[in-house]
């Protein structure tokens, strides 16, 4: 069937073509007959044929149709496009900048009638499909552009090159005739590129004028500010010519007014000046000038100008600007020079007195010295020769008192002992502001000298109702023996005599390469006001005090003492928390320092060094005693107590901070162990403890455990409670 007809051909024609055929085929059939009935195999064949033909031509007029639609829409379409493209010239050249659009390719597709107006010959040149290259070309070699200074058109072809290959530049164009142009050109979506020019001559001058008013105003202002200066100013440019000056140059140098001409040198200038100045301190004015011709010469230069028969003097300052000109300022330092003038010679005649008044101090201390030295020889020997006599009095009422005398004769004995000490005390104020006395110092075993006061003062405390306690101590220092001894002897002295009730603690701690000896007591405390005053010869702060007591020089003994040794004395002290003497020594380089262990726990290596202060309380008298022989023997200093209100009045007395606690467990029916370290705790915040008790119970364990605490249980392991000891950290005092 496809082979009956051409699809190339006209739908009518083929329709017509069918038609015929189908009239031929019909004919056929009819006047033709055989006897196998072919004829109505043909009609049938005929009625098929037909039928097709039919379906095909509606085919054929439904796609004939479909075409029509399709070339109506693309016409349309290409009218709406040509209608936009309209439109987009029409607005292209509505804009006031030229514009220009360059394919992907960087062809030109198309640009408005402004586009390059400025350019003749460039606007001239433009056509669509002109490459990008050709373009700056054509623009590079325009005689409307004008160039960098020092550039070719190849060199700005080259530049515009590079700036093309951004997404985004704006750059302005200058032109002839004092024209600019601001070129902006972008990168499109399609990697196209749009170029926007707009003409920025007005803006430019405008611009321009406004910077020159600006300049003008600013030299205006620069102008009046030199007139106002008091330094008289000058600028030279880069040749040495004079650019510039101020009214205060023209009246210091009071030159010609014909040198203040503007191109005048600057040698000329300066042969000008030097014939009314000249320079000071030996410059030559060779340096000058070399200065002003070498660039690389220091950037500042300093001279000084003197009047010749005058008194005018200037301070001379020139100073490199960033052209290769300079400044130079002149400043009227006449007034300055005078007074400096004035100043030596005052000074001078100062000096001389300061001479003369040294010479006559010199001759009064020398004088007082020798006074003060016979004084101290004065004194030194008035106090033997009267402790003769003492001495001889004493044995003669030993004597009487031993053969049962009357009372009158022992208040005779003290009170020549009391003049005694006194004497004792003055002979001691001697020798110490005596530079002829040698002091002796060595290695001493500090706890021969604290052993001996123990056994001295004992007796002394006790009859006052005192405790009183000296740590012992295995330390070796540095010190002179008699000296280091009686400042110690007359630190406890003092502690005792002004301590009523609590008592008075002796003890040492080492600290690096010293050790400091303290003497702690809970008397009355000292004022700060009142600190520098006890140090003083015959002062005392307690009126109340007898004449027996001492006349107020233990003190000022002890502070020369210690000056003299070169050991260090502090105090530390608040009223009614009783008072702490420290006295600072140097450790010896042969100290022992702590004993080894030899395995027995009564011979543990001493703790001593450490400097332990312990608070002990257990209401078991027996057991307290055992409990501080034990840790005594160890070195370490224990205050100890019966119960919880005998632990509270010592903390009071005292005024410590326990390094570490053992109480016991079952002190009263009302309070415990774990409630007086709750107590203590509160008081001057944690420290080690231990809780002692017979009592292994877990309730127990369970307590210590929430208050932080660890049982220590009875009887006690000696080596654990030395272990304990011995990892605590002494307390700040």
């Amino acid at each position: 069937m496809d082979n009956l007809v051409d699809p190339a051909e006209p739908l009518d024609v083929q329709i017509a073509r069918l038609k015929k055929i189908s009239a031929v085929l019909m004919r056929r059939v009819e006047t033709q007959t055989d006897r196998d009935g072919a004829a109505y195999s043909q009609f049938e064949r005929a009625v098929v044929l037909e039928d097709q033909v039919r379906r095909r031509t509606g085919e054929l007029e439904r796609a004939l149709r479909l075409l029509n639609e399709s070339n109506a829409k693309l016409s349309a379409a290409n009218a709406q496009i040509e209608s936009a493209r309209r439109d987009l010239a029409s607005a292209i050249e509505a804009v006031q900048e030229g514009f220009a659009l360059f394919g992907v390719d960087d062809v030109l597709l198309l640009f408005n009638g402004r586009f390059c107006w400025q350019m003749p010959d460039v606007r001239a040149a433009l056509h669509p499909g002109m490459r990008f290259a050709d373009y700056i070309r054509v623009v590079s070699r325009s005689p409307m552009l004008r160039l960098p200074s020092g550039h070719t058109p190849e060199d700005w072809a080259a530049t515009r090159m590079r700036r093309h290959r951004r997404d985004h530049v704006i750059f302005n164009l200058a032109l002839t005739d004092d024209r600019w142009m601001q070129v902006s050109e972008h990168r499109t979506a399609n990697s196209g590129t749009a170029i926007v020019q707009t003409d920025v001559s007005d803006l430019m001058r405008a611009e321009r004028e406004q910077r020159e008013r600006l300049l003008d105003n600013q030299g205006r202002i620069i102008r009046a500010t030199l007139d106002h200066l008091a330094q008289g100013v000058a600028i030279f440019d880069a040749q040495g010519l004079l650019a510039g000056w101020n009214r205060r140059f023209r009246i210091l140098t009071a030159l010609p007014p014909q040198t203040f001409t503007l191109g005048t040198r600057f040698q000329r200038v300066t042969d000008l000046l030097l014939q009314s100045f000249r320079l000071a301190d030996g410059e030559s004015a060779a340096r000058i000038a070399g200065w002003m011709q070498d660039r690389a010469a220091p950037e500042a230069l300093f001279f000084e100008l003197v009047q010749q028969g005058g008194t005018l003097t200037l301070d001379g300052f020139a100073q490199r600007l960033p052209d290769d000109g300079f400044v130079v300022s002149l400043t009227d330092v006449t007034a300055e020079r005078d007074a400096l003038r004035r100043l030596a010679r005052a000074n001078e005649e100062l000096e001389a007195r300061v001479a003369a008044r040294t010479d006559e101090l010199r001759d009064a201390l020398a004088r007082a010295e020798r006074s003060n030295a016979s004084k101290s020889r004065f004194v030194a020997a008035a106090s033997h020769d009267l402790l003769q006599p003492l001495s001889a009095a004493k044995l003669y009422l030993s004597a009487a008192d031993a053969a049962g005398t009357n009372a009158n004769v022992q208040k005779a004995g003290e009170a020549l002992t009391n003049v005694e000490r006194i004497i004792e005390a003055l002979l001691d104020i001697s020798r110490l502001d005596t530079e002829e006395e040698q002091i002796q110092q060595g290695d001493l075993a500090l706890n021969d000298i604290l052993a001996s006061l123990a056994s001295s003062f004992a007796p002394v405390a006790a009859a006052k109702g005192l405790r009183f306690r000296v740590r012992p101590t295995g330390a070796h220092v540095i010190s002179d023996g008699l000296y280091l001894q009686r400042i110690v002897q007359n630190l406890i002295s003092n502690a005792i005599r002004y301590t009523d009730r609590g008592g008075v603690f002796v003890g040492a701690r080492r600290r690096a390469d010293r050790v400091s000896i303290e003497i702690r007591d809970s008397g009355p405390g000292i004022r700060d006001e009142d600190r520098a005053v006890i140090f003083q010869e015959f002062r005392r702060l307690h009126r109340r005090a007898s004449a027996s007591e001492g006349m107020g020089l233990g003190l000022a003994i002890v502070e020369r003492a210690c000056a003299r040794l070169g050991h260090e004395l502090d105090l530390v002290s608040r009223p009614g928390r009783g008072s702490v003497f420290r006295v600072t020594v140097p450790l010896a380089a042969t100290d022992p320092g702590p004993r080894q262990d030899d395995g027995d726990p009564r011979h543990l290596p001493s703790l001593a060094g450490a400097g332990l202060l312990v608070l002990l309380v257990d209401n078991d008298h027996e057991l307290r005693r055992a409990m501080v022989a034990l840790l005594e023997g160890w070195g370490i200093t224990v205050l100890d107590a019966e119960g919880p209100d005998d632990a509270i009045a010592l903390i009071d007395e005292m005024d410590f901070v326990p390094d570490a606690m053992l109480i016991d467990y079952q002190l009263n029916d009302d309070v415990d162990g774990l409630d007086l370290a709750a107590m203590l705790r509160k008081r001057f915040g944690w420290r080690p403890a231990r809780i002692i008790s017979a009592d292994r119970s877990p309730a127990l364990r369970e307590r210590c455990a929430r208050m932080g605490l660890f049982p220590m249980p009875k009887p006690l392991d000696t080596e654990a409670l030395y272990h304990f000891l011995s990892n605590v950290n002494p307390a700040i005092a």
